[in-house]
């Protein structure tokens, strides 16, 4: 990973290290050596059924998802419970956006390699590439290591130890890939392509669909890393995606799910 170069000074890692979070229920414990389990509050958002997933998205035209499966060692299962047996958060509730810093191929192939050491484990549940064909890494069934040290706001989840949070366990993680003068360490780069924001827009209207995640809820690795060294996705337009997800979100008859109709 070390020679990497921008990949390391980009990428995710595995449970290692907005917008805020408006409102977070906290549930005590005993433990008085582990922080509280957290929760998010409800979304009040109704789920559509698979019929009804199915018919937004063929509306939509998303098309098939291209299956490149990661190697085991890359993700995991949403923990039910703590190492203590504590219930905590396993569903997901929120979406994180990323780049791969390096090409899409490149980040395929990564995520394929076996990796035994959890600090070189690595991987995103879907990949946008530069044509906007969705890639699937991970199912969204289990947890992808897309970010480090990582809290929405202030929440987090403590699974493994008291010293050790991520959002990994309640997070999708979807990454762009990166232009190739951005592969690197610069701050910006060219940006991304319309075929790229449409697609990611569709996947993260569906996401919300399924799963009922607000619009608020949409966030960046730059704006959930604790460690202060990701700033990924750089020279997003935030603008794009909502011209692109109110389109969409109209087509499906889902308004709910942006900003404003």
């Amino acid at each position: 990973m070390a020679g990497l170069g921008g990949y390391r000074f980009l990428h995710p890692e595995k449970e290692t290290p907005t917008l805020d979070s408006p409102e977070i229920s906290i549930t005590t414990t005993k433990e008085t050596s582990w922080p509280e389990v957290q929760y998010l509050s409800k979304s009040g958002l109704s789920l559509l059924t698979e019929e009804q997933l199915l018919a937004c998205n063929k509306a939509l035209k998303k098309g098939s998802e291209i299956l490149k499966l990661a190697d085991p060692t890359n993700y995991g299962k949403r923990d039910a419970m703590d190492v203590i047996g504590r219930e905590i958060p396993n569903k997901p509730e929120l979406i994180v956006i990323h780049e791969t810093v390096i090409s899409a191929g490149e980040t395929v192939k990564l995520f394929k390699t076996p990796h035994p050491n959890d600090e070189d484990q690595a991987s995103y549940h879907v990949l946008v590439d530069r044509t906007g064909d969705l890639v699937r890494i991970v199912s969204d069934e289990n947890r992808a290591y897309g970010t480090g040290f990582s809290k929405f706001g202030d929440f987090t989840v403590h699974s493994k130890s008291p010293e050790n949070f991520s959002i990994n366990n309640v997070a999708l993680h979807v990454a762009l890939e990166s232009p190739a003068e951005g592969q690197g360490n610069t701050y910006s780069h060219s940006g991304y392509t319309r075929k790229q924001y449409s697609s990611l827009s569709k996947q993260i209207l569906l996401w919300q669909a399924k799963y009922g995640i607000p619009v608020f809820r949409i966030t960046t690795h730059a704006s959930v890393d604790r460690t202060h060294s990701r700033y990924d996705p750089r020279s997003f337009r935030w603008d794009e995606l909502d011209y692109y997800h109110r389109q969409y979100a109209k087509t499906c008859g889902l308004n709910i799910l942006t900003l404003s109709t």
